[in-house]
């Protein structure tokens, strides 16, 4: 059995699994007390022991080294292997001029979106950040964009200005008659808007893949041909693992 893990901004998802079959575990938070006793808990419970663990992570390196020591001492023979981003592999063209600073959360995005797809694809990371990434039918990245996503921007909000409480309901994309249901929508549009036009500039059909957290919301106000996939990462991870 493999072990997939994806540590996020926020979160450590991860599942496990043989081949294609994969079976999602529930996400822990990695910010705060009780992370590492949550986790250990959690695994410990699993009916097999991992041979394989693939990582992507692009929290600190004080949490990528927590989640590996938790791991090798519920199993000391484990083989961790940790992705990177690269120039060119599995297909997949780097568009960075310093491949490596591209996150790997996203290159392993594309890696899985080049695998189930021929044509130009956007990608949509709809997490603590959301990020776009764009890729053509050769495989070629054609480079990305990054910017607050909703709650980031809810909170920025709530810091930057005086009398603005963060708010946790969910928006809609239309004009608000209050505040806090201005700055849901407010961020909810500004979501929409940056998809919306990033998709457009396409010279030729794109198809429109959400991950992430908030991927569900977010696609549930685009065209009904956008595909949600929240376990994206992990998918790349399995596939770098087959090679």
């Amino acid at each position: 059995m493999d072990l997939l893990v994806d540590i996020g901004n926020s979160r450590v998802k991860w599942g496990s699994g043989d081949d294609n079959c994969l079976e999602l575990g529930a996400p822990v938070i990695h910010q705060g007390s009780g992370f590492e006793s949550q986790l250990f808990s959690i695994w410990r419970a699993l009916p097999k022991s991992p041979r394989r663990m693939a990582i992507s992570c692009v929290a600190s390196k004080a949490v990528l080294n927590q989640v590996k020591t938790i791991a090798l001492d519920l199993w000391p023979s484990l083989s961790i292997i940790q992705a990177h981003s690269e120039a060119e592999a599995h297909g997949v063209r780097n568009a960075y001029e310093y491949p490596e600073k591209l996150g790997v959360d996203r290159w392993l995005c594309l890696i899985a979106a080049r695998h189930c797809w021929s044509e130009p694809v956007c990608i949509v990371d709809c997490g603590t950040a959301i990020t776009v990434d764009a890729m053509d039918e050769n495989g070629c990245h054609l480079g990305g964009l990054i910017c607050p996503g909703l709650t980031l921007m809810k909170q920025s909000l709530s810091k930057g200005t005086a009398e603005l409480r963060l708010s946790a309901q969910s928006g809609l994309p239309r004009l608000a008659r209050g505040t806090s249901d201005a700055i849901d929508n407010g961020a909810l549009y500004a979501a929409i808007g940056l998809i919306r036009g990033v998709t457009s500039d396409f010279d030729k059909p794109v198809k429109l893949v959400l991950t992430g957290g908030d991927a569900g919301e977010i696609a549930s106000h685009l065209d009904d041909t956008s595909c949600i996939l929240p376990d994206l990462v992990l998918k790349g991870l399995s596939l770098i693992l087959a090679e």
